[in-house]
């Protein structure tokens, strides 16, 4: 018997924590592996010598700037600062002869992000100071030195913060002055043998650690580990080699070739901006991809892949020769552009033109600089997936879509890993969410053994997609990544591994995989549903972008096909329209429109919105004087004699417009009458526009309107709108339409159908009832809003005031006053007008609470166990119970313009402007107003709102309904033009587009080709959910149509391009053919 054998097969955890000691950097660094990793190194001069240059206030200069300035002494243990300032150091390295025949590195730990330079301005490398597994703090000068080196002169560029950020943003405000200490600035020689045995352990050990006890080759690790430290003696490196040979010999072995295949990818997923400013990123990508580039030269397997086009836009406007260098490691297939979108972007605050446009930025700009478009929709990263992506997906010419989101979930475990998604339309693509669960897997064996473990769908299809890197904050993988993932190729015990473009792995699935499952609908994110909702005022930003850009683009193409046969010159402004959609596109990006990242970052994207409404109504002004002439529209709106309004929707729509104040006087020797209304508070004009066309215009002239005294008979018989208060206090606006009684706390106590005789409160409830909820969620304060919430709040029905505010003739209206808290107060202003049943609430809320949630609720007498809610370029149904746990699960859902509750004959539609946050229980409905989260944005919300929501009546169920349109009118108001246009002159001038034949179908975008000047593209979408054929006509002369893709691009074949098409001789109309909730571009 061995009188030293220690059976370790008995004390097996023993030894896995024996392993651990051995590769940490702990109390046992003097003996373990760490107490050889270095052969020598040296600091300070003559070796080391630092200078230093620190930026002015918070820039961040170029290269070139930064090497004129005059630099002054710098040491380590030097503290610098404060938080997001820019500091540069020039370093001159002179390494010592007794460093020849080693490699040689620079260690430069500031304890933030760093990015080193070439002394003739190359960009080389990315450095993350600090701890953790992002740490990388070393820069390869040669990789064999030798005697007499010459001094290397070179810069490093210190970024005042961290990989996320400036410190943890749960507990301090992300703008705080914090410094950053410089702790090394040193030469050292690597001992090379060492750090593979390093790697090698930390392979043969985890596999020790993460196989099943019950396997062979789990003791086989086990064995092999121990014997590696028994081997191993700190204080003789003859030792290394024997310990490797050990681990050499275990990872000899090799798995049988029905092995799970795991097809690896390097990413370093960064976030376009979250818990740093827009402008740092553009250092991140920066960093990160010049790390890249460098290990791409020493590991020629390694395959990169990297999204996002306005990061790489940036990277060639910033760092152009580091873009080149890019470029070409595209052609040789080792970076590999990839995603196809302009950001990696929100996917349920979005419209679906923004959708769109998120595609036909990002592929043309992929396309024009790597000469192909992608076919991989890359997003790993954002907070639910619209049912209309698959759709979008196939018409932007990719047809993969990759994401690992969904593991998140904090109630259901979603059940799939290889699927096909199905879209709202029936278009369907190939997905795969990573069963590591991460997009930022740090090339571990346990990692690829949970590849399989967690592979829902191992049964259909034996391969999955593992995306390895450090993320989020950028960095991506290390050289340790890259050595472990060498050792893990094929290794009897792990899955067989392979670096490759993820297209391979796709292809290979659907060449092989059996009976893939299907996935029909949304992917529902069961978590982060405060998103929908944070950060109020930019989601207000963001609704009227997307409807002014649309606006723009509508009255830019008319201009410039009339210049075209007018004769007269308007230049479509191509360039700047497409400036202005990529500044809104970059705002949704996930981050962002949610409502989830810094205060800093929402400054800036208060600036860029400001941008986009500034240029996009100047614009605006100029096509419509294109249209009109500039004598017709002047631009001293002053020489304006009367207003025309244009309606940029597709529907005739009469509208209550307000009347210029210059223009009032004219207006107001009519008095009120059922054409005119003079405002009691301040004595502005109202005017009704009647009847105006879609797409064309409508001069309101009172030389055109009847007599006071006939309009005013009109109106008594045929427009009665009556504001008063009862005996009992309660309070009554009328109309033709509707009777709606609001009590003295503003909630509505009934809404009574006229036409319908139909009462829409229940006896006893309300509506318009606001309730002040809790929120405080588990662990992600500006992303989530948790379930258990709903169990505390408290109504808002004490010390609440009402008034009668407008009396008619066009619009009546109460003001209301509800006290929130000490700090907090909302008023509103609820107004009914004479031409419709619509209900419209204005709201302006001071609001100044601490993590609490302002809801709105409406209690309907409808029975349904469906709601429907508006999504890009369609509606989703939701269901109106908690039966299960997926039902319960959608607590908190997003929706865009409406949300519905309709019955067999009747429903109800909740409109708004700017709201996204939705629920359903029974028959209530509610809207989420506003939140308070603390972080990421210590001021989030903290301020002024101004909202505006609606309730909407109808006869009929939702699909029998106009709710779109009426939501469309909501959200688009009619644009007025103070002109001196005879009416005559505008009468005359049929609608330059219009859409019959078919109420389901909305005619969304009309722009001009993005390489065609000639061309005008046409999109339009069936919205309810059923076929249609719909007839488009328009003004303008034109001799062919076909369908393209929404890249612009032909279909596939003459099939597709054609098909639903028929252009009707002798006519300048089109008949177009739909099926349920599809997108056609014409």
């Amino acid at each position: 018997m061995q009188r030293h054998m220690s059976y370790l097969q008995k004390h097996p955890s023993i030894t896995k924590n024996r392993i651990s000691n051995f590769t940490g950097d702990n109390q046992w660094k003097d003996v373990n592996i760490q107490s050889v990793l270095f052969d020598q190194r040296v600091s300070g001069e003559p070796h080391v010598k630092l200078e230093v240059w620190s930026a002015p206030g918070q820039e961040r200069p170029s290269f070139s700037h930064a090497v004129k300035q005059t630099y002054g002494p710098a040491k380590v243990r030097q503290d610098f600062g404060p938080s997001w300032t820019t500091h540069w150091f020039r370093v001159t390295a002179t390494i010592p002869d007794s460093f020849e025949g080693k490699p040689v590195q620079f260690l430069f730990d500031s304890n933030s992000e760093a990015m080193v330079w070439s002394a003739d301005g190359a960009p080389i490398m990315g450095l993350t100071g600090g701890g953790g597994t992002e740490r990388h703090v070393d820069y390869l000068l040669t990789s064999c030195a030798s005697a007499n080196e010459p001094q290397r002169v070179f810069y490093v560029e210190m970024a005042c913060n961290g990989l996320f950020g400036n410190g943890s943003y749960q507990q301090h405000p992300q703008d705080r002055a914090i410094y950053y200490r410089l702790s090394a600035a040193e030469l050292v020689a690597p001992n090379p043998e060492a750090w593979r045995l390093l790697h090698d352990m930390e392979v043969v050990g985890e596999m020790a650690s993460r196989l099943p006890q019950d396997t062979p080759r789990y003791w086989q690790a086990l064995t092999a580990a121990n014997r590696m430290i028994n081997l191993f003696e700190h204080s003789d490196a003859s030792t290394v080699g024997p310990a490797r040979a050990v681990a050499t010999e275990f990872l000899s072995a090799q798995g049988g070739d029905s092995t799970h295949q795991v097809y690896a990818i390097g990413n370093c997923h960064i976030d376009t901006a979250w818990l740093w400013p827009f402008d740092e990123t553009k250092r991140k990508a920066a960093r990160s991809w010049a790390t890249q580039i460098n290990l791409m030269e020493d590991y020629p397997e390694y395959r990169f892949a990297a999204s996002q086009a306005q990061q790489f836009e940036w990277l060639s406007e910033n760092y152009p020769s580091l873009f080149r260098r890019i470029q070409d490691k595209a052609q040789t297939g080792q970076f590999i552009p990839i995603g196809g979108t302009w950001v990696e972007m929100d996917c349920n605050i979005p419209s679906g033109e923004s959708l769109v446009r998120q595609f036909l930025l990002g592929q043309r700009f992929f396309k024009h600089h790597f000469g192909a478009t992608c076919d991989v929709f890359w997003l790993p990263d954002t907070f639910g997936y619209s049912s209309q992506l698959p759709q979008i997906v196939r018409l932007a010419g990719a047809k993969y879509f990759f994401t690992q989101k969904l593991s998140w979930n904090n109630i259901n475990t979603f059940p799939n890993t290889t699927f096909r998604w199905v879209g709202l339309d029936g278009s369907h693509i190939l997905t795969h969410m990573a069963p590591s669960n991460t997009y930022g897997a740090q090339c571990r064996p346990g990692e690829l053994i949970d590849s399989v473990k967690r592979h829902k769908d191992i049964a259909y299809s034996n391969e999955s997609l593992y995306l390895f890197g450090n993320g989020d904050g950028g960095g991506g993988p290390l050289r340790p990544m890259l050595e472990r993932m060498r050792r893990m190729q094929s290794v009897d015990g792990l899955p067989r591994v392979k670096q490759t473009h993820p297209r391979e792995f796709y292809e290979h699935v659907e060449k092989t995989a059996k009976d893939l499952v299907s996935w029909k609908g949304e992917l529902y994110f069961e978590l982060h549903r405060g998103t929908y909702t944070s950060q109020s005022n930019n989601k207000l930003w963001n609704r009227r972008s997307e409807f002014l850009l649309r606006d723009t683009e509508l009255l830019c193409t008319i201009a410039h096909i009339q210049s075209s046969s007018g004769g007269f010159q308007f230049k479509y402004p191509s360039s700047e329209l497409t400036h202005l959609w990529k500044l809104v596109c970059l705002n949704q990006f996930h981050d962002v429109v949610p409502g989830s990242a810094i205060n800093m970052v929402y400054r800036d994207s208060e600036k860029m919105y400001k941008d986009v409404f500034d240029s996009a109504e100047e614009l605006r002004r100029q096509a419509v004087a294109a249209i009109y002439g500039a004598d017709a529209v002047p631009a001293d709106p002053e020489l304006a004699t009367q207003l025309t309004v244009f309606n940029t929707i597709g529907w005739m729509r009469s509208d209550i417009v307000a009347i210029p104040d210059h223009l009032s006087a004219r207006f107001k020797k009519l008095g009120n009458n059922s054409a005119v209304q003079i405002r009691e508070a301040g004595g502005a004009v109202l005017a009704l526009a009647d009847n105006v066309p879609g797409f064309a215009a409508h001069t309101i002239d009172p030389a055109s309107i009847l007599a006071a005294e006939d309009v005013q008979r009109d109106a008594e018989d045929e427009n009665p709108l009556h504001v008063f208060q009862t005996d009992s206090g309660d309070f009554v606006l009328a109309n033709r339409f509707v009777r709606v009684v609001v009590d003295q706390t503003g909630h509505i106590v009934s809404y009574y159908d006229l036409d319908e005789s139909r009462e829409l409160v229940p006896g006893g409830e309300k509506a318009n009832f606001f309730e002040l909820y809790d929120d405080v969620p588990i662990f992600w304060d500006a992303w989530d809003i948790e379930i258990y919430s709903l169990e505390k709040f408290k109504s808002l029905d004490g010390g609440v005031q009402v008034s009668i505010g407008e009396r008619g003739p066009l619009v009546a209206s109460l003001s209301v006053t509800v006290p929130i808290s000490q700090q907090s107060v909302l008023r509103q202003t609820i107004s009914l007008s004479s031409i419709s049943p619509r209900l419209d609430f204005d709201c302006n809320v001071d609001w100044h609470e601490n993590r609490k949630c302002l809801k709105v609720s409406f209690t309907w007498d409808i029975y349904s166990d469906m709601a429907t809610y508006e999504t890009q370029y369609g509606v989703v149904q939701r269901p109106t119970h908690r039966n299960t746990t997926w039902d319960m699960a959608k607590f908190e859902v997003c929706a865009h313009k409406f949300a519905d509750l309709s019955e067999f004959g009747y429903g109800v539609a909740l409109l708004n402007d700017c709201k996204y946050g939705h629920s359903t229980l029974e028959n209530t409905m509610t809207l989420t107003l506003l939140r308070s989260p603390k972080a990421p944005d210590e001021h989030c919300d903290m301020g002024t709102h101004s909202f505006r929501y609606a309730l909407y009546p109808h006869k009929g169920c939702f699909n029998e309904s106009n709710v779109v349109q009426e939501a469309y009118r909501f959200n688009v108001p009619l644009l007025s033009i103070p002109s001196t246009i005879p009416d005559t002159c505008v009468s005359d001038r049929s609608p330059h587009f219009s859409l019959s034949g078919a109420r389901n179908v909305v005619l969304d975008t009309i722009k001009l080709a993005e390489d065609d000047t000639r061309g005008v593209i046409v999109r339009l979408y069936e919205a309810f959910g059923g076929h249609a054929s719909a007839l488009l006509t328009a003004k303008m002369p034109f001799t062919s149509v076909q369908k393209v893709n929404i890249l612009e691009e032909p279909m596939d074949n003459d099939d597709a391009r054609n098909s639903g098409l028929n252009l009707l001789p002798f006519s300048k109309t089109v008949k177009v053919q739909l099926k349920p909730f599809e997108i056609v571009t014409l």
